[in-house]
């Protein structure tokens, strides 16, 4: 029996976020006021508490800031795909998103690799970022 992937439960301030991966996009907000660019989405800009918010698109680079190999299946969907391997990247705008890995092995990782988020529909309509080294 197949267990399915958890799907997230878009908020008001998310939703563009995960519209802009279903097209194959990395959307980022931007404080409408101090340019401040977040992420994850929230409301509120950390910098000057502003509430005003832009969508930006992501140039989708970045450098690997950290990464751990995944040996326990946390998520039931998830185990058979251990061990894998999950990645904080360092995007080009100044922000962390932590994603998957694709085809790469821990022990090959290193700090500051240069990789390129990629996105795969993982099941019916729930595309994710996956980072790829380049």
């Amino acid at each position: 029996m197949s267990v399915a992937r958890p799907v997230p439960e878009p908020t008001i301030d998310s939703k563009p976020y995960w519209d802009g991966l279903k097209e194959r996009r990395l959307l980022l907000q931007q404080c409408g006021n101090c340019g401040l660019v977040r992420h994850y989405p929230r409301p509120m800009c950390a910098a000057c508490h502003s509430l005003e918010v832009r969508w930006i698109e992501s140039s989708r680079r970045g450098r690997l800031h950290s990464w751990t190999a995944v040996h326990h299946p946390f998520v039931p969907a998830l185990r058979d795909e251990i061990p894998y391997v999950m990645a904080t990247v360092e995007l080009e705008e100044g922000v962390r998103l932590q994603c998957q890995m694709l085809d790469a092995e821990a022990a090959a990782l290193r700090l500051d690799l240069p990789v390129e988020i990629v996105f795969r529909e993982v099941q019916d309509g729930l595309v994710l970022p996956f980072a790829l080294v380049v």
